[in-house]
């Protein structure tokens, strides 16, 4: 994942004026959602830093049947917003993260506002 997010980065930021755009698809309402979306604001932050660029604003969106319990993802956004701003110094001011209930089946997003999308699933055994 982290080659992904470096490529793309190098190819979209020079053109990107708004901001990065990032959506989760399907990202139930487990801890491992903030997991994947600490380990792509952070692999930017990186990339942003080695080509001397400031952090871009940073859209997260985070996707699941309208069914998900979404508060249980909301709660363990406070400590990620601390986590970031001590390892990265980025704020809340920076990145805004949101629900967005929905199948991914069907169109979710305006065209061209998203940069990174990732998904993860997992079938019962």
């Amino acid at each position: 994942m982290d080659e992904v997010v470096a490529d793309s980065l190098c190819k979209t930021l020079p053109a990107q004026t708004m901001g990065i755009g990032i959506a989760d698809l399907g990202c139930s309402s487990g801890p491992n959602t903030v997991m994947v979306i600490s380990e792509i604001i952070s692999k930017i932050y990186e990339t942003c830093s080695q080509m001397g660029i400031s952090l871009p604003e940073l859209r997260v969106s985070l996707n699941d049947l309208p069914g998900n319990d979404f508060n249980g993802i909301f709660v363990l956004l406070p400590e990620l917003y601390r986590n970031l701003e001590k390892e990265k110094g980025v704020g809340p001011e920076g990145c805004f993260i949101s629900g967005v209930a929905g199948s991914f089946y069907g169109r979710l997003f305006p065209r061209k506002s998203l940069h990174f999308v990732h998904s993860s699933s997992s079938l019962p055994g």
